[in-house]
């Protein structure tokens, strides 16, 4: 059953100022209009503060994404908010004077303005999360741009923490306000109807205003017991893997998601996970199956991945700390795009001696295939 449509009369959810200046959390919830748990959450949390007793430092405010989709209770009108984020896309907007296409143009001009709003007013650092739920049933998750800062901040969270889905996609939300210098994450609290994503979505707003440092999170019983909820809600997932595929499909590929994955679920060598117009799609080795696509629209099918090991994450920390990535413009096949410091370029057909984990060990985790050569890029540290 979708969500029911969402009584929204503003796309500002609500805003509440510390006395005392200090960091900013804001949080984008319903960037896409099946996903209203998100809004629900944050008003919780409002109401939460409205009653006086909480310190608050800086400013949390809240804004819905997709306002007219939230009302209707539909994914979106035209075209994926969450994937319209790029520079160029942006740019496009202000070049035609913010004029709107379609109602998704309509959408994203105007809570681009409400962000450059907030941080405008912010007299500190600024924190964005973008709140969603997924179709498929299952624990809550965190997804990031592989940044040194983003990883100390997500690691605040008892939750799976997913690296390298963020760069699997392009256009997306926080990939952009990364790169004007917030530090930003994306939640999936649970499936969509499920009263229990209310309450993760709920949880993660008091642990990031905690880890950001607008409230005291030790003084403070939602924090405490937000930890507790999403720590039991993990089980005995894993606290952080990896993306190592994407299966991106079209409408002509006629594909079906077999039943019964959680949105992030353990899969066995071979085991059938999907189908499409060409025929079966089977695990290619033991792994974990990411966001598995159970509705009507989307262009990503699911995503492939596998636990990464303490030892491997603390090696790639101390590596980037120490600058060592600027040695991988020695390898054989291998430059830096000379426009773009942030890109390698690698020709595929010399650089075969050496995997694409050298490049994610230091957080090159963008790959995109251009004119037969690939492009390797991460956000800058």
């Amino acid at each position: 059953m979708p969500p029911s449509p969402l009584s929204l009369d503003r796309r500002e959810i609500g805003r509440h100022v510390g006395a005392a200046p200090g960091p900013s959390v804001v949080a984008v919830a319903g960037v896409h209009g099946n996903e209203p748990a998100g809004i629900e959450a944050a008003r919780r949390v409002f109401a939460r503060l409205e009653r006086g007793d909480v310190a608050v430092r800086g400013e949390l405010v809240v804004f819905a994404g997709n306002v007219a989709s939230l009302r209707r209770g539909v994914r979106y009108e035209t075209k994926d908010l969450n994937r319209q984020w790029s520079e160029a896309r942006v740019a496009a907007l202000r070049a035609q004077g913010w004029a709107a296409v379609d109602a998704e143009d309509r959408e994203q001009v105007e809570l681009l303005g409400a962000i450059e709003a907030a941080l405008g007013r912010a007299r500190g650092a600024v924190t964005l999360a973008d709140l969603h739920t997924s179709s498929a049933a299952g624990v809550p998750f965190i997804l990031f741009g592989d940044t040194l800062a983003q990883r100390r901040f997500v690691g605040a969270f008892p939750l799976p923490v997913i690296i390298g889905l963020e760069e699997q996609v392009d256009g997306a939300l926080t990939e952009y306000w990364t790169r004007r210098g917030c530090v930003t994450f994306t939640v999936e609290g649970g499936q969509h109807d499920d009263p229990a994503s209310v309450d993760s979505l709920e949880a993660v707003l008091w642990i990031a205003l905690s880890e950001a440092g607008v409230i005291d999170g030790a003084a403070l019983p939602e924090v405490r017991d937000g930890y507790a909820a999403l720590d039991a809600r993990r089980g005995d997932l894993p606290r952080v893997l990896e993306v190592v595929s994407r299966r991106a499909i079209t409408a002509e590929d006629t594909f079906q998601m077999e039943p019964g994955f959680r949105n992030i679920a353990r899969a066995r060598a071979g085991q059938l996970l999907a189908r499409d117009r060409r025929g079966e799609i089977v695990a290619p080795h033991d792994g974990l199956v990411i966001l598995p696509l159970y509705q009507g629209l989307g262009s990503d099918g699911f995503f492939w991945g596998r636990e990464v090991s303490a030892g491997r994450l603390r090696a790639s920390r101390v590596l980037r700390a120490l600058g060592v990535d600027r040695l991988l413009a020695l390898l054989p096949g291998v430059a830096r795009d000379p426009r773009t410091p942030s890109r390698f370029v690698v020709d595929t057909q010399v650089a075969r001696l050496f995997p694409l984990e050298v490049f994610h060990l230091f957080g090159y985790r963008r790959v995109r295939e251009r004119g037969g050569k690939l492009t390797v890029e991460r956000q800058l540290d």
